[in-house]
């Protein structure tokens, strides 16, 4: 039986959904029940990342510190996991801290071309004895050979794994089925898929990733996190099970902790509705979804507009400004019409 490692960014993925509000006493709930269950890895911070705190991308309503510490006093068989980006996280204001916090993996994540920007992070974490892996975001906006070189970047700065982000929830299985052949083909460090649901193809492209064969697979519980969410953790367990997989993930005990999620953000749980799939189909990032549907109204025009200016401009995180720019400019175009 092929072992599957289960990592889970409720706590990480799921800042998003509710704009970064995450408190201690939320995380030390669900970590302390997640952890019964017998997930390997879970995920803790702002949305965005260890240092991505900000008026651009959204405040948290605690220090990441905070969050870890929470986190770690509870995890006593899981690893402690943080997403990290360059550019909002720095070594010692962030990694440094959050290593001394008690976290086990980092996760250092950027752009899909743009694997350069990971070395010293990676390098840095790696030095200090910790387990480091790469993060390809964004990755349906490359060719598969051009992740897999980026993937073959991040092996050789010292990635304990590589892990592709479908941030924008636009893959289809095809293109999963390739690319992590490819990937395993190319590669000799685990490899991991990070999927959201805005097509309604999140597990459905975990066991495509699985079979293809990655071994490690992200999942969130009630899909919580960016846009539509991530694949449902809770789904994609027992049917890698029932696929003749192992996760070592004790059923009842995975439940029991998905329904604190259910009950403490029920007014927040993702679906899969019209503006998240129209996300997936112009390829932005799912995290733009809250951002794009308060400037619209703003500027009192279509989101799904919005949605689509932003994909053919192929913006990613960070150019949030970008949505400002796109509503205007759809609203200087409607008012033209109208006179």
């Amino acid at each position: 039986m092929k072992k599957i490692i289960i990592s889970d960014p409720t706590l990480r993925d799921g800042s998003h959904a509710i704009n970064h509000q995450l408190t201690k006493e939320q995380v030390s709930k669900y970590c302390s029940a997640i952890d019964k269950s017998g997930v390997s890895i879970v995920e803790v911070g702002h949305g965005n990342g260890i240092g991505a705190s900000s008026i651009q991308v959204g405040l948290s309503k605690e220090f990441d510190i905070a969050l870890l510490e929470s986190a770690r006093e509870n995890l006593k068989e899981a690893k402690l996991c943080v997403h990290c980006i360059p550019g909002f996280a720095t070594i010692k204001k962030d990694i440094k801290p959050a290593l001394d916090a008690g976290v086990d993996i980092v996760r250092c994540a950027c752009h899909c071309t743009e694997a350069d920007i990971t070395r010293n992070h990676i390098s840095y974490v790696r030095e200090q004895g910790y387990q480091a892996y790469g993060v390809l975001m964004m990755a349906h906006m490359a060719p598969i050979d051009v992740l897999v070189g980026e993937a073959i970047k991040m092996e050789s700065y010292g990635a304990e794994a590589i892990i592709i982000m479908d941030s924008a929830g636009a893959f289809l299985p095809d293109k999963v089925q390739q690319l992590f052949t490819s990937l395993c083909d190319n590669l000799n460090v685990h490899v991991g898929y990070h999927g959201h649901n805005n097509l309604g193809m999140g597990v459905g492209n975990a066991i495509i990733a699985a079979n293809s064969g990655a071994t490690i697979l992200d999942g969130s519980a009630r899909c919580f996190g960016a846009g539509a969410g991530n694949t449902q953790l809770e789904i994609l367990v027992p049917v890698l099970e029932k696929l003749g997989y192992t996760t070592g993930i004790d059923l009842y005990k995975l439940l029991d902790a998905v329904d604190f999620i259910s009950e403490e953000f029920k007014s927040s749980i993702p679906t899969v509705n019209s503006l998240n799939i129209v996300s997936g189909l112009s390829g932005v990032f799912s995290g733009f979804t809250k951002h794009v549907l308060r400037i619209s109204k703003e500027y009192n025009v279509d989101p799904r507009d919005v949605f689509f200016r932003l994909g053919k401009r192929g913006v990613v995180a960070g150019q949030e400004d970008l949505i400002i720019e796109e509503a205007h400019n759809l609203s200087q175009e409607k008012i033209g019409k109208a006179t």
